[in-house]
């Protein structure tokens, strides 16, 4: 390596920084964060950095010089910071530095570097810096967005804890391996996930206790990690796991939360679904086992009291597990059957919501399942009921302001439409099938419900897909923006000429939409309407809107 990495305790040392502008401004914000006692030396200083170091400390421990450089200003300083854009000065500085054995750092000229600022990850008191050595400070930057990513707040307060344990486990635990075994284990294990779901009363107590129970071992001979051998013990002193339902979005990686990925990362086992994508299921932990337990129409693997046994009797053996459901857990995912389950085998687990397939399905195929011109409420609906019953409720399906969303419902294509037409809804109804959500093979096939049927039977669009029926859906044509090659909108000009988007509303004479200039006017009248409108709900509390899940 070029430089070593070293960390500086600059708590109330003092801090030269040359330079009163945005560079000096950028440094000052990071050190003041340390701790020191900054001084400011420059004929100017912005308004931003007086405001930052003028409102940072009560005990006044920050000064501000209105002066130019001058050698004298060095003494007592533990490092120096040239932010100058005088590259003779620069240059002076650094001389002046050398000389008096003081490490200095000439911001963006590496070679006039004694020590480099990283792109920090501040996870106080756990600190991590990454540096490129000056060649490619936007990569370092990079890096530590990814790792930003990938290291939870908690881990903070998990070693203000420690630090806080530190002399007492120090004076039950006698050994070092002894207590790296120990910290080890409080570190992956209920202490941590108490700690990252935020229950720091908690975590404190877990640790003690874990704390006890370990020196209760030693002074009975026994090793730390050691089961008991009175299988009456052994039943009293087996850890019990953990459950983790999480929800493993629509498909695309890139759409799960960080708690998901960090939990996925810490399982001993997964038990995952068929709508779980391969990408996602490889990033759970490399040497975790994974269970398939199937989940797809009329197609299970494992059936759902099977499942929930299998969870169970994992947590049971102290295992940490991860089921990993596609979509969202709570919606047409029955996490709550399962965790049901759980509740009543006193296994604790935690739920991490995911990215539902309509939401996902809506977003990347540009039809937003609401719009103050087409649709004010949003009902899922799932094609089939409990025991593969179909879901014939039809009537509830009518209201043309609201979109519906039908899970598992493109093997009954034919029934649904059928049947909502034979109920009422009219067969010009727009309605559209996304098929493979957020994947690169995302296919959309659009039409109305008198015509979807035969489109869909030339296209053979296949599973995982959502039906989106609503006006919205005439939406899609202007606004779809992902893998558009895909697409397959189906659609004739007189299908979409009410879009409003498209340069008229429904209110609007078909013949008027060939006119440019008219088109013009009516978006700056539509424009002025919707700011008065805003303007009206502001002042009244009679306007409601709802969401409506089915």
């Amino acid at each position: 390596m070029n430089t070593f990495p070293l960390f500086f305790k600059l708590e109330n040392r003092k801090v030269l920084i040359v330079g009163g502008g945005d560079v000096a401004l950028r440094k000052a914000d990071l050190l003041r964060r340390a701790g020191a006692c900054i001084t400011i030396l420059a004929p100017s200083i912005c308004a931003e950095l007086q405001a930052l170091l003028t409102n940072d400390s009560s005990d006044n421990k920050h000064e501000l010089i209105y002066k130019n450089y001058d050698k004298s200003y060095m003494t007592g300083s533990r490092v120096i910071i040239a932010a100058t854009d005088d590259e003779a000065l620069n240059h002076q500085i650094h001389a002046d530095a050398t000389e008096l054995n003081i490490p200095v750092n000439v911001v963006d000229t590496p070679h006039l570097c004694d020590f480099i600022f990283p792109a920090i990850v501040d996870r106080n008191p756990i600190v991590i810096g990454i540096s490129s050595n000056g060649k490619a400070p936007v990569l370092a930057r990079l890096l530590r967005a990814r790792l930003e990513t990938l290291i939870p707040q908690g881990y903070g307060k998990l070693a203000k804890l420690a630090g806080e344990f530190r002399h007492e486990v120090k004076a039950k635990i006698p050994t070092l391996t002894g207590r790296r075994q120990f910290w080890e284990r409080a570190f992956e294990g209920k202490v941590s996930e108490l700690m990252f779901a935020g229950n720091e009363a908690q975590a404190a107590a877990q640790l003690q206790a874990d704390l006890d129970h370990t020196a209760a071992q030693i002074s009975k001979n026994l090793e730390p990690q050691e089961e008991p051998k009175n299988e009456a013990i052994q039943s009293q002193t087996q850890p019990v796991g953990e459950v983790y339902i999480v929800g493993a979005g629509p498909g695309d990686p890139e759409l799960l939360t960080f708690k998901a990925l960090r939990l996925m990362q810490q399982a001993d086992i997964v038990f995952y679904d068929a709508l779980v994508s391969p990408q996602v299921l490889d990033l759970c932990r490399r040497d975790a086992d994974k269970v398939y337990v199937g989940k797809k129409r009329s197609n299970h693997a494992v059936a759902q009291l099977g499942i929930n046994e299998l969870l169970v009797n994992a947590a049971k053996e102290g295992r940490r597990v991860v089921r990993l459901k596609g979509g969202d857990p709570f919606i047409f995912g029955r996490g709550g059957e399962e965790i049901e389950s759980l509740r009543a085998h006193h296994i604790p687990y935690q739920v991490v919501p995911g990215i539902t397939a309509a939401n996902a399905a809506a977003s990347y195929a540009g039809i937003p399942l609401t719009h103050r011109d087409h649709s004010q409420s949003v009902r899922f609906v799932t094609g089939f009921l409990k025991a593969g019953a179909p879901n014939g409720n039809f009537k509830n399906f009518l209201n043309t302001d609201e979109t519906v969303v039908f899970y598992m419902g493109l093997h009954s294509l034919a029934r649904l439409t059928e049947g909502l037409i034979d109920a009422g809804r009219a067969a010009d109804t727009p309605i559209a099938i996304v098929s493979n959500a957020s994947m690169t093979n995302q296919q959309v096939l659009t039409g109305t419900i008198g015509t979807i049927v035969a489109l869909q039977e030339q296209a053979q669009l296949p599973t995982p897909a959502l039906l989106i029926m609503g006006d919205v859906v005439a939406l899609h044509h202007d606004l779809a923006w992902y893998n558009v090659n895909h697409q397959q909108h189906n659609q004739k000009e007189s299908d979409t000429d009410e879009n409003w988007l498209r340069g008229g509303t429904a209110a609007t004479p078909k013949a008027t939409l060939k006119d440019d200039n008219l088109s013009r006017q009516q978006a700056h009248a539509l424009s002025m309407v919707a700011n008065l409108s805003d303007l009206a709900e502001q002042k009244s509390d009679d306007s409601l809107e709802q969401l409506v899940i089915g």
